[in-house]
């Protein structure tokens, strides 16, 4: 497709194929897209022109390099859902003109657009706005963008009295132009593209209202927030909404109170009031962890929540995350924070005494309370937090360790994701953000190991450049739950500057004093939030090893109250975490609640039971697993409940002891 005759005033417009057209100038990404042909033109939604995305109707002036967005390009999407939050403001302008619209971003699976109005919403209006939006897109009605002078922008909005569109204006003293978009009677302003119709905005859905604040500000006006979410087709918006629907089912904070987990409370905003089961269900992981952590050469330490503001300026966190963190003046004139890392109090740790090189890697972990501050609005039950227990380990070694303890902790890690279950996982490399410290050389050098240690296990990574922490690159690992839903969860970062700043040494080989290397790992990140991830991914249902209660033992009739009672107290001797339930109740009824709670093993005792001293077992899936004795049920269920990891400490205390026999053999007298 390669026209060879150019005329005056033309351009040359390379396709990705390197196919080339000669268009007369100037031309415009529709009129490539119908060069091409017809069916591309009437799917097209956008162009990129030499990589940057411009809208049909942009002029194209040169030669340049072209492509036709439609919706199939993830781009195409984003900008049906950025028309969408416009064709949001034309509804909500038409049955309520006294509204002021704010801003209407993209976001992850849909948009959303803040609204000044002297009412709240409620769910009718969401409707009304919604069947609105449905006419309005019936109309198949061309959107038309005009670049407009700075003068005539401001006239506009200031005859529609939209104050806050003003504001951006006032806020970009340097641009003479904007791009308006003109939706019928409806103007909005953005630097687009956004769809050439309405036609394209069919697959839609409004989902939910909430507040907001002007520029994210608490002291600022405060606004209400019309969310949504738009697909390029129906079916992609139906498996959408079944998702959305799923997620509410398995909701954690709903769980959390209906399997008596934890609550929250307006008086400790951000921090979780465990009650007993969840409180049991956040040790069995600490437990889980201090094992796993023990047979990878770690030890555990503890250090002060509470400390002064002279240890926070020389980590950096002082002048680089003191917006997160909370604050203290005491009357002898300290200033002293609440920690929102573990890593100075680690530091501290490793400074007090002298290491040598035989010392390296010390491996330190530390089940940490943290406390940040998060703004209010963005508090989200166990997800986030203000006041949440880290599983932070650092490890300390020299340069030549550096690559072989990031392949131990990137094994460690996928290790425990699989034992949890999880085996689809990304993982993400976040490099030298521009706020950071420590010298390009220090960076190259930190990056370089992380990289090394991925390539050498052959696991592929997402770059995401800039993104790292402002001490070191970050490794991150994502989980994918039962529903599809991406979580970013354990951490690895390679950090040279904080031993640097603190002074940190060793002695190598030689008698010279060394900088060692310092590694920051977590490996759930917050157990708050990766008991709220677990919740949601199991549905409540959680594996019989994590569940606070592992078995209910439910009697029939009050005649066999002792025994189930004796029954309960046996298996919670036996390592069975158990209790009985002995209510005056039908025992359909007492087997529907108990489900209910998601107690994975329902164990039935009636006259015949208790009178052969059996007990009669079902699964909370409803499999009914038969009648056992006894003695036989302990065996069953401590194998049911074992932890993932109990098989594995014992073939390694069965190795360990093979290994031992041999030494005595091979050493013992002639």
């Amino acid at each position: 497709m390669t026209n060879t005759l150019q005329p005056i005033d033309s351009v040359t417009i390379t396709l990705p194929n390197q196919d080339q057209l000669i268009l007369p100038s100037p031309t415009n990404v529709l009129e490539v897209a119908q060069e091409i042909g017809p069916s591309l033109a009437k799917s097209a939604i956008a162009g990129r022109v030499n990589g940057n995305l411009v809208d049909l109707s942009d002029p194209i002036l040169q030669d340049a390099n072209v492509e036709v967005v439609t919706a199939k390009d993830s781009d195409g999407l984003d900008i049906i859902r950025h028309s969408c939050a416009h064709l949001v403001g034309h509804a909500v302008k038409q049955l309520y003109p006294t509204a002021e619209m704010v801003i209407g971003p993209v976001i992850e699976n849909g948009f959303y657009y803040d609204i000044d109005y002297s009412r709240p919403f409620t769910p009718e209006d969401l409707h009304a706005i919604e069947e609105r939006m449905k006419q309005l897109i019936k109309q198949n009605y061309a959107v038309i963008k005009k670049m407009t002078p700075r003068s005539e922008a401001i006239n506009i909005f200031r005859e529609r009295n939209e104050t806050y569109k003003l504001k951006l204006i006032e806020d970009m003293p340097n641009e003479n132009a904007f791009g308006l978009y003109f939706h019928q009677e409806y103007v909005d302003m953005c630097r687009g593209p956004h769809v050439p119709n309405t036609r394209f905005l069919k697959h839609f859905k409004l989902t939910k209202l909430s507040g907001a604040y002007w520029r994210g500000d608490a002291n600022n006006q405060q606004l209400q927030r019309i969310y949504g979410t738009a697909w390029a087709d129906k079916d992609a918006l139906n498996a959408y909404i079944k998702r959305i629907e799923e997620a509410e089912k398995r909701d954690h904070r709903r769980l959390g109170r209906q399997l008596g987990l934890f609550h929250f409370q307006e008086e400790a905003p951000g921090s979780v009031f465990w009650h007993p089961k969840g409180w049991t269900l956040l040790q069995i992981l600490i437990e889980y962890m201090r094992r796993k952590q023990k047979n990878t050469g770690y030890i555990e330490v503890n250090t002060p929540d509470i400390m002064d503001k002279s240890l926070w300026e020389t980590s950096g966190h002082w002048q680089n995350y003191q917006d997160h963190m909370f604050t203290t003046h005491t009357e002898d004139g300290r200033s002293l924070a609440l920690k929102p890392m573990n890593c100075p109090g680690s530091v501290l740790l490793y400074r007090h005494g002298l290491k040598s090189y035989r010392d390296l890697p010390i491996r330190m972990g530390e089940f940490g309370k943290v406390h940040r501050y998060e703004p209010s609005g963005s508090l989200h039950g166990l997800l986030r937090v203000r006041h949440f227990t880290q599983d932070d380990a650092h490890i300390y070694c020299t340069t030549a360790q550096m690559n072989d303890e990031c392949r131990r902790v990137v094994a460690l890690v996928l290790e425990i994701y699989q034992e949890f279950g999880f085996d689809n996982i990304q993982l993400k490399l976040s490099t030298r953000p521009d706020n950071r410290m420590g010298s390009d050389a220090i960076w190259d050098r930190l990056e370089e190991s992380l990289i090394t240690a991925l390539d050498s296990m052959n696991l592929a990574y997402q770059l995401n450049p800039g993104e790292g922490a402002f001490y070191g690159p970050k490794l991150e690992f994502v989980l994918r739950d039962a529903i599809g839903r991406d979580w970013q969860c354990g951490t690895l970062q390679v950090d040279m500057n904080l031993p640097e700043r603190f002074g940190l040494e060793y002695v190598d080989e030689q008698g010279e004093r060394q900088r060692p290397v310092m590694l920051h790992r977590a490996l759930f990140g917050s157990l708050e939030r990766f008991i709220g991830i677990l919740i949601e991914h199991h549905e409540g249902k959680l594996p019989a090893w994590l569940s606070p209660t592992q078995a209910v033992v439910m009697s029939i009739t009050d005649a066999q109250t002792d025994y189930a009672e004796l029954l309960a107290a046996y298996l919670n001797a036996s390592g069975i975490r158990a209790l009985a339930d002995t209510r005056n109740e039908k025992i359909s009824y007492k087997i529907r609640e108990q489900t209910l709670h998601r107690i994975p093993y329902l164990l039935v005792v009636g006259n015949r039971e208790a009178h052969n001293g059996e007990v009669s077992v079902r699964h909370q899936d409803g499999t009914d697993l038969g009648t056992f004795a006894i003695e036989n049920i302990i065996d069953y269920l401590s194998q049911a409940c074992s932890a993932p990891d109990t098989n594995k400490e014992h073939s390694k205390r069965e190795s360990l002891l093979s290994a031992l026999n041999q030494f005595s053999e091979t050493h013992s007298p002639k």
